[in-house]
């Protein structure tokens, strides 16, 4: 086994969020020293419910809190950083444009003078994201398509990811940006965001309600094939030469909502289930995907995962949790 990761003491903000909770078990797995920022206690997290809070060292706290951050990255000795915490969520960015700005902007700032301040810190990732390009003619996206978000959050994309070219290009701060689409597998708890929402109609027999007209495409990512993107960019982050850089990360598949829909209706066997068109989305790219031909040949990186081994991971994941009755515990909004 790599024993890049062995005793190596790693901080990963959003750690109870879908990827962070992933992020977290296989650093756990593989032997580092992980520091969690945990902002609210969510039970239903894989974070607790996999037992994972157990192995780490949690502190409570927020990205927008300068001095927590310091204090972790002083005390702790951290060597790498994950910055994985962010409001995610379209419509409540545009509802609340101002914390979304809070947490995806301020935040990253943070982390990135505590980093400054304290140092010692050799490796830092932050989580950017395909909306950090905005509505763009010439698809698919690349590194060098401008960024361009003109809506809350993808603003607040744009903004983080000029953040980190600033903090590399000014002070040298080893820090790179990952840019990836619509992450979804087991875990994810925001059921407002379409995989866990289609799979979770169709164990309850009901139609799944679209927001948008159905066309909008979308570039979904697996949870566990990001996982295994961050960690490999950390561990080629040995090479100077890519510091201050942004990666894609993607399948490089174009899906219609509809059409993801469909696939996972098909493969849960509930294709007569008919999803409801609302057509009532607002501030919303309507075609995206990227390339990761930078990714394929700068670090030699390839998924794992083909998309319906990923969805029917997803599925038997959902299967369990619904049928332990952990959801009638979790708060929607």
């Amino acid at each position: 086994m790599n024993l890049f990761w062995q005793d190596r003491s790693v901080l990963i903000t959003g750690c109870t969020g879908l990827l962070g909770s992933w992020m977290t078990q296989e650093l756990v797995e593989r032997g580092a020293r992980v520091v969690g920022l945990v902002r609210d206690w969510i039970p239903q997290s894989r974070l607790f419910t996999e037992g994972l809070s157990a192995q780490i060292a949690t502190v409570y706290g927020r990205v927008e809190d300068l001095a927590t951050l310091e204090r972790i990255i002083n005390e702790y000795e951290v060597d790498t950083v994950l910055h994985l915490a962010a409001q995610t969520i379209v419509g409540v960015a545009n509802r609340e444009p101002l914390g979304t700005f809070e947490t995806n902007i301020k935040g990253t700032w943070n982390l990135l003078e505590a980093c400054r301040r304290v140092g010692g810190v050799s490796r830092i990732i932050v989580a950017s994201s395909d909306k950090a390009y905005g509505d763009q003619e010439i698809l698919p996206y690349a590194e060098d398509t401008p960024l361009n978000g003109e809506h809350p959050y993808d603003v607040s994309k744009s903004c983080a990811d000029l953040i980190c070219r600033m903090y590399y290009t000014t002070y040298r701060l080893p820090v790179c940006v990952t840019r990836c689409g619509n992450f979804y597998g087991g875990g994810d708890l925001n059921f407002n965001r379409l995989v866990p929402d289609t799979i979770r109609s169709a164990f309850r027999e009901k139609p799944v309600v679209i927001r948008s007209d159905g066309t909008y495409i979308r570039d979904y990512f697996y949870v566990k094939d990001g996982v295994l993107a961050y960690l490999h960019l950390a561990e080629q982050m040995d090479r100077p030469e890519i510091w201050g850089e942004a990666f894609n990360f993607s399948n490089e598949l174009q899906i219609p909502v509809l059409g993801m829909v469909r696939k996972i209706l098909n493969l849960m066997g509930k294709t007569h289930l008919h999803p409801v068109v609302l057509n009532q989305a607002q501030h919303e790219i309507k075609h995206q995907y990227l390339s990761a031909k930078k990714a394929r040949q700068k670090l030699n990186w390839q998924p794992k995962y083909k998309l319906d081994e990923a969805l029917l991971e997803t599925i038997d994941w959902y299967r369990t949790f619904l049928k332990a009755g952990l959801l009638s515990a979790v708060t929607h909004s």
